[in-house]
């Protein structure tokens, strides 16, 4: 298994996430996603679909895009929500919501903030702004019964996916509310875990 992924990938650091925290065996390709797509190795321009990363080998196959990638090791794994049919459509319904809300949002308003060539008009940061606090608030509504993870007493998919970008909210300087840091902190206390500019740093 080999994954290749850049430390500026809030997606790619989902999935290098769940390969540590899981102690999936796999190696690692660092992609640098600012250099020009032609120049970029020809195992990664061969297999990834849309010239992106996250981009997973697995016995012979590619997958990509991050929720696909969690689905799949989830899936073949038989734990981390794939334990039963309703658990594992909890887990994708999270994943599916978090494509079009913090990972739609959050992403933009980090590049805003930390990239001179991606900076937004005022009403359009104003627009993502608003999505992002009506997103990260139901969040905390979510979180609003203590329990420790996304769906239950046990991590899933459905956190690795939602938590993803939220670890680089500081670059967008935003902070999230107390029980979405505190369902974070709790994520960042799992053996295994590290920061994304540490965990994908380099190639191994």
């Amino acid at each position: 298994m080999k994954l290749f992924g850049h430390p500026d990938s809030g997606h790619a650091y989902k999935v290098k996430l769940f390969l540590s925290l899981t102690d999936t065996p796999h190696a690692y390709e660092l992609i640098d996603i600012f250099s020009p797509r032609e120049s970029r190795p020809q195992e990664f321009r061969e297999n990834s679909r849309y010239q992106e990363v996250p981009l997973l080998l697995d016995d012979g196959q590619a997958y990509v895009q991050s929720a696909a990638i969690l689905c799949h090791l989830a899936s073949q794994s038989g734990h981390w929500g794939a334990q039963n049919t309703q658990l594992y459509q909890r887990c994708l319904e999270w994943l599916f919501w978090e494509s079009n809300k913090i990972g739609l949002c959050l992403p933009q308003l980090r590049a805003n903030k930390k990239f001179a060539d991606s900076r937004l008009k005022p009403d359009a940061e104003e627009w993502l702004l608003a999505r992002y606090h009506h997103d990260v608030n139901l969040l905390e509504q979510e979180l609003a019964d203590d329990r420790p993870w996304i769906t239950g007493d046990d991590l899933t998919i459905a956190d690795f996916s939602l938590c993803g970008y939220l670890f680089y909210a500081s670059e967008a300087e935003l902070t999230p509310p107390e029980k979405v840091q505190n369902w974070l902190d709790r994520i960042a206390a799992q053996p295994g875990w590290q920061e994304p500019y540490t965990l994908l740093a380099q190639t191994g």
